[in-house]
């Protein structure tokens, strides 16, 4: 293989390995805050390690209180990919919505099925992560609390509203300008056009004028 090839082929290769990268990559995500009633809802919850590469085992425990309620209670519990519910309230209403075949998590999120209103209050996820090694273990914990609103119905906040309103503006203002380049490049080939038949006819009948000079001169010559 030549030496440009190998210099076309680098390029795909560093390509290839920043997409296997990115692949596997954690972003934390905060989770929604309104929920609609009996409908399901995703409580995400997610907690990054700083370093990939070093072996980790993690459990999620959820907490919750609900919005006449002044203490947290033991809501959900995912250790060693068993899932446990702690609360009656959520009995049969809970699903591991996080990483899955690994006892490494990431992503602690859950699902509550047929949401109530009773369902509204201050969710608490706990992250208890052991980080391996090859001397010690490292023990840390990441606490987030997620404030959840059940509506009757989905609203569309404001911002959402006029982030729209902006992106349907530019597109018309990116069409008008379109057309206004368009005829604006128009104007600008004809009127280069007719300037180039006029240069065009000047330079032809410098030609023909030339030319019968030369004749004349020819015939009076002779």
């Amino acid at each position: 293989m030549s030496a440009a090839q190998d210099l076309l082929l680098l390029p795909l290769a560093l390509l290839a390995l920043q997409a296997s990268l990115c692949h596997g990559a954690c972003v934390e995500v905060d989770s929604n805050t309104e929920a609609v009633a009996n409908e399901g809802f995703k409580l995400g919850c997610i907690s990054c390690k700083m370093r990939g590469e070093v072996k980790a085992e993690a459990s999620v425990d959820w907490y919750f209180k609900a919005s006449d309620e002044s203490n947290f209670s033991h809501l959900y519990t995912y250790k060693d990919q068993m899932p446990v519910i702690h609360d009656s309230r959520f009995e049969e209403r809970l699903d591991w919505n996080g990483s899955k075949n690994t006892k490494d998590l990431q992503d602690g999120s859950i699902y509550i099925l047929n949401v109530t209103f009773n369902d509204t209050g201050t969710y608490q996820c706990i992250f208890s992560r052991t980080l391996e090694y090859p001397n010690y273990e490292f023990q840390t914990e990441t606490r987030k609390l997620i404030v959840i609103n059940v509506v009757p119905q989905l609203t569309r906040g404001m911002a959402s509203i006029l982030s729209e309103v902006m992106m349907y503006v530019s597109i018309i203002g990116l069409q008008l300008w379109l057309v206004v380049e368009m005829i604006y490049c128009y104007r600008k080939i004809a009127a280069a056009g007719e300037e180039a038949l006029r240069e065009s006819a000047a330079e032809y009948l410098a030609i023909a004028s030339e030319s019968k000079d030369n004749c004349a001169g020819v015939q009076v010559a002779e």
